[in-house]
């Protein structure tokens, strides 16, 4: 694995009592692996289950683990959406929270959020073992903020049976697994990384400071 930087990048004052992410809970995100992360961080947060809660919170993470038609209907059913699709603060979607924020999913044809007009695709590669999981190269194609202090080509943590499709209008980051598919998307304020930066050591503790930062 090639070396990562070890120095965490801090410029931002915005950790424990100053505002924070809104963890959206929608029951099918692995938000204890993510709290942790953010609690060694020291990055405020709190976990949004209600509208109510939704508007004390200066950013918001998407996570997520499952499949994505009960998933959209897990969220749907928190009333969420309308929310998450009108805010203009930014937002990260993790994994199965980022393949939410395209317009269609392979896995069981289902409609998602259409907030990036891309879609979620099967992996079709007989050669390949499905679910991709494990650590892989992320080649960051700009100088987006949210790689900011990462390395070029570092290894992130990934568990996933859908991509999302490249494209060079939406996609920050790509990664190969049989074919080059995108592993980090953005449009204006919505982010998308389909790696766990939760679990992957100092380049994903990086990659949460600098979304605390935007």
């Amino acid at each position: 694995m090639e070396e990562i930087k070890e120095q965490l990048v801090v410029t931002s004052s915005l950790f424990k009592g100053a505002g924070g992410i809104g963890i959206i809970n929608y029951g099918a995100g692995n938000i204890f692996s993510l709290c942790c992360a953010l609690d060694r961080l020291s990055i405020s947060y709190k976990v949004i289950n209600s509208v109510s809660d939704f508007e004390t919170c200066e950013r918001y993470i998407i996570p997520g683990v499952g499949h994505a038609s009960p998933a959209m209907k897990q969220l749907n059913a928190t009333g969420l959406i309308p929310l998450i699709k009108q805010t203009s603060k930014p937002v990260l979607g993790i994994c199965l929270g980022m393949q939410l924020l395209s317009s269609f999913s392979e896995e069981g044809e289902t409609s998602l959020l259409d907030i990036i007009p891309i879609n979620t695709l099967k992996f079709t590669d007989s050669r390949l073992k499905i679910p991709h999981m494990g650590w892989n190269k992320v080649n960051a194609l700009d100088n987006s903020t949210l790689f900011r202090g990462i390395e070029e080509n570092s290894y992130f943590y990934f568990v996933h049976s859908f991509y999302l499709e490249h494209t060079n209008q939406y996609s920050l980051a790509t990664t190969n697994y049989g074919l080059t598919y995108a592993s980090s998307i953005q449009k204006n304020n919505y982010f998308g990384v389909q790696f766990h930066p939760e679990k992957s050591g100092k380049a994903g503790e990086q990659l949460l400071l600098n979304f605390a930062q935007l």
